[in-house]
């Protein structure tokens, strides 16, 4: 059984990126041999796009729970563009003639199912995940 600080680093990514998305958290403790993250989130997207990035940490998650509840009284992100701006990690990439998105993500998430991180992070210049063109700037989240 892993302990708190092996399940804090094993969610880590999770963790830092809950405040980026405007997710109060409340509660990132062991809990019943679990990771418990209890947090309010300003909205049902933002909750999603969280437990979007608890999946690609490990599908199952079985070594957590996470308890993200939506509060419509917070304050929203300024806008779509802004918020995927504040929550890119600064990687860009440049399509290249061949590429897909699949194949973006799998070369940095080692998955290519998680294209739709890449896309909703692109959502400003991508109207279509199926539809992006060499020489295209994407950020990478």
């Amino acid at each position: 059984m892993a302990d708190e600080q092996q399940l804090k680093a094993k969610y880590a990514s999770v963790i830092s990126a809950a405040p980026q998305l405007g997710i109060q958290l409340q509660n990132v403790n062991l809990e019943s041999g679990k990771l418990l993250i209890r947090g309010k989130a300003p909205s049902e997207h933002i909750k999603n796009e969280i437990w979007n990035r608890i999946k690609a940490v490990d599908s199952t998650y079985s070594d957590l729970i996470a308890d993200i509840s939506v509060d419509s009284s917070m304050p929203q992100p300024a806008a779509a563009g802004e918020a995927d701006r504040s929550r890119a990690s600064g990687r860009k990439y440049t399509v290249k003639a061949g590429d897909t998105l699949s194949k973006i993500a799998k070369e940095f998430y080692g998955n290519a199912s998680d294209y739709n991180r890449i896309f909703e992070a692109n959502r400003g210049t991508l109207s279509d995940p199926d539809k992006i063109q060499a020489g295209q700037e994407l950020v990478i989240p």
